[in-house]
């Protein structure tokens, strides 16, 4: 599966249309409401891509073994939720079509005149529905912008996001973004699955304490060609807060992922999704399984766009160690709270490095 986006307006029009310029610097200049300090850049010259986070494949199964939870893939992804946080997922079971049409109905909703799409824009984190621009504190007290957009809005129901979006891309948006939930709330549930049965536990121990009414979140991320990427980010370096997310990528590459200290890219491969550990599975696993800091560059040469899907608990679900998961020689490392609690400690840690299930540590 190949996601090809569709051709973007002229790269001065499209930057303006989502106020990624700056009438005051030269086209092709980066804005400095744009620029990070020097320290928190990119250093891309760093980043290695020799060495990129496992790749799964979910039809592989062992000798003689009919289950398709088996026990390789099992081994497979539990090394990777132990070393990574991270893993690629291939004959998932999605059909390409599906993927194809979310990544079309995405880029045509970016692509839309910025007067179109104004309205949605917000800088309230409560709002259900919203583009968004993401950005750090720096010194001083000043915002960098991240070099992006984003359009957040709930799985379901469908009907409360598309009457708010324009007239001409409601259907096209709807239909795609439905049919393409539909398959990935199957497709969580079995990767919960299989993690589960990674950490000893039964096959729907973690999706049955989320319960019947999880937190489903979806994030498209649109990221225009960028005059400078060395100066700038995409997204700023952070862990998901939520349990486990599936990201859909263009065939651009842009994501980044911590491992030993070093960043490594995470390539863009035709017909696969990205999974991504949550916080609450680094908490629930008792600090086991991780879910490591991460963040999305920009590039020059053409624009990127992703989804970003995320399961996780509501606000009245109790978090915390699972308890066949603790014992005396494994004390339990973070202690249990509402996820309420955890959101408001997230969000009171706007803009910056955010170390959120750090607070919920329980002493040596």
């Amino acid at each position: 599966m190949q996601f090809v986006l569709p051709q973007f307006q002229v790269f001065s029009e499209k930057m303006n249309s989502f106020e990624l310029a700056d009438e005051s610097v030269p086209l092709f200049s980066l804005s400095p409401k744009f620029i990070l300090p020097e320290e928190k850049r990119p250093q891309l010259s760093e980043v290695t891509s020799l060495d990129s986070i496992p790749i799964i494949d979910l039809s592989e199964r062992s000798c003689n073994d009919d289950n398709p939870s088996s026990s390789l893939v099992v081994q497979k992804i539990s090394r990777a939720c132990e070393e990574y946080g991270f893993f690629q997922i291939v004959n998932h079971g999605v059909p390409e079509q599906v993927c194809n049409k979310m990544v079309t109905a995405i880029t045509d909703l970016f692509n839309l005149p910025p007067e179109k799409i104004k309205q949605l824009y917000t800088t309230d984190h409560t709002k259900n529905t919203k583009l968004y621009n993401y950005y750090l504190h720096v010194e001083g007290g000043e915002k960098v912008k991240m070099w992006s957009e984003c359009f957040s809005h709930p799985w379901y129901p469908i009907e409360d996001v598309i009457h708010l979006l324009p007239q001409e891309i409601r259907t096209q948006y709807g239909e795609a973004f439905s049919e393409y939930a539909r398959e990935i709330g199957s497709l969580v549930r079995r990767v919960l699955g299989l993690v589960s049965i990674g950490l000893g536990l039964e096959e729907d121990c973690l999706v049955k304490i989320l319960g019947d009414e999880p937190r489903l979140r979806a994030q498209a991320n649109f990221y225009p060609p960028c005059p400078d990427p060395e100066l700038t980010l995409g997204l700023p370096v952070h862990t998901d807060l939520n349990v486990l997310t599936v990201i859909l990528q263009s065939q651009v590459s842009g994501l980044q992922v911590i491992k030993d200290g070093k960043w490594i890219a995470v390539p863009a491969i035709p017909n696969a999704f990205v999974i991504n550990l949550g916080d609450q599975i680094q908490v629930m696993s008792n600090g086991r399984f991780k879910s490591v800091h991460h963040r999305a560059v920009t590039n020059k040469l053409g624009p990127r766009v992703s989804m970003a899907m995320f399961y996780g608990p509501n606000s009245d679900t109790v978090i915390g160690p699972i308890e066949e998961l603790t014992d005396e020689e494994h004390p339990p490392r973070y202690r249990s709270y509402r996820f309420s609690e955890f959101l408001e400690e997230f969000y009171n840690q706007e803009g910056s490095r955010r170390m959120v299930k750090e607070a919920f540590e329980l002493p040596n």
